[in-house]
């Protein structure tokens, strides 16, 4: 048989890039209400520009939050300290937060959805993690880019960076890396050429190992395509929270539904729902009822079930199509309510989603693998 071989590419984005930025303090300020008040419901946004921040949305608890220490305590975890780079922990900040309508909470009060909506899961035998190739990769190295910066491997790197990666698909099988893509944020001393060698033998080389693969060619790696980058952050690309739904989710590969996840307590479907889409879709793969799996969800507001729950496994199932959703309904009841119980979900566990992606960390509860038992 002859060889089909595609191409396929997913980015992904450090921590300290200013739509994660935002993600982290909606999520910040969702967890610090969470662990005060677990019926706490938000829909937090967050603004960061040049030198400022702000906040917007709407909140129903009954915790009492410092929302200015929670922003700049997390700006200043992600690395802004520096006022010269034009946005610090010292930004100002604004506060527009305002109660949940009150038409909004009498569905939810009855366990209804928050909102409408679709909602989409992914898994893929592709990685251990059941995830396709492309995002992981791409995760990986942006998480390794903070880390050689947080422990000082790098003491030039600043808090800001975008990886990409591009995998080449032999008859839809992963079997090289074809390019990789890295922007950095980094001190005005450092030269192009430091910039260049020290990101590819501390970060990509390490990380292309771990999975097993080779890196590609010299030409086919660009560090900066304009060759300089020293500001980081706002003062350089504003930020808004859930603007990074593709990251967040399957990098492009799978579809993505209609809502962001980041500063939206699971009475909010569009991250509830995502989470259970997944879940069901893992375990159909961990189970081994087919390659590839994508769990798609639909609800309206103020009613409890699912409009629509379909399963598609694109011609790899090991098994019949009742099979896989008589199993699907077995694990997971998708009422917002079983979700929410099921899946534990009115904890404040939701900061460590808010970079390098929502899924295929281990510990969170939409990740677990059932018992074959």
């Amino acid at each position: 048989m002859s060889k089909s071989v595609t191409f396929f590419t997913s980015e992904s984005v450090c921590a300290g890039h200013p739509d994660k930025m935002c993600d982290a303090i909606s999520d910040a300020i969702l967890d610090a209400a969470l662990t005060q008040d677990p019926q706490s419901r938000t829909g937090i946004e967050a603004v960061a520009g040049a030198n400022q921040i702000s906040l917007f949305g709407e909140i129903k608890t009954t915790a009492t939050l410092d929302f200015e220490k929670i922003v700049r305590t997390k700006i200043r975890e992600l690395g802004y300290t520096n006022p010269e780079w034009g946005f610090s922990d010292k930004s100002p900040i604004s506060n527009y937060i305002h109660q949940q309508s009150p038409e909004i909470a009498a569905g939810v009060d009855h366990d209804g959805a928050g909102d409408q909506g679709m909602m989409f899961g992914y898994a893929c035998d592709e990685t251990p993690k059941l995830l396709p190739l492309p995002i992981v990769l791409a995760h990986s190295l942006t998480k390794q880019i903070d880390e050689v910066r947080e422990n000082k491997q790098l003491m030039w790197l600043r808090p800001d960076g975008k990886a990409q990666v591009t995998i080449a698909y032999e008859n839809s099988k992963p079997v090289r890396v074809a390019k990789v893509v890295i922007a950095v944020a980094h001190d005005e001393n450092v030269s192009a050429k430091t910039v260049r060698t020290d990101t590819i033998k501390h970060i990509i080389t390490p990380i292309l190992h771990k999975y097993g693969l080779k890196a590609p060619a010299q030409v086919d790696i660009v560090i900066n395509g304009t060759g300089l980058w020293h500001i980081p952050g706002p003062e350089s690309d504003a930020g808004l929270t859930g603007r990074k739904i593709v990251v967040d989710g399957y990098g492009g590969y799978a579809r993505v539904g209609g809502g962001a996840f980041s500063g939206k307590d699971p009475s909010k479907v569009d991250r509830s729902g995502a989470y259970a889409a997944r879940y069901v879709a893992k375990n159909i793969v961990a189970k081994g009822l087919a390659a590839k799996c994508e769990v798609a969800l639909a609800y309206v507001i103020g009613q409890s079930n699912p409009l629509m729950q379909t399963i598609e496994t694109f011609g790899t199932a090991t098994t019949s199509q009742e099979d896989i959703e008589a199993f699907a309904h077995k694990i997971l009841d998708t009422s917002v309510r079983g979700i929410i119980e099921k899946l534990d979900l009115r904890r404040p566990i939701y900061s460590q989603t808010s970079a390098y992606g929502h899924f295929g960390k281990p510990g969170l509860p939409w990740e677990q693998i059932i018992s074959n038992s």
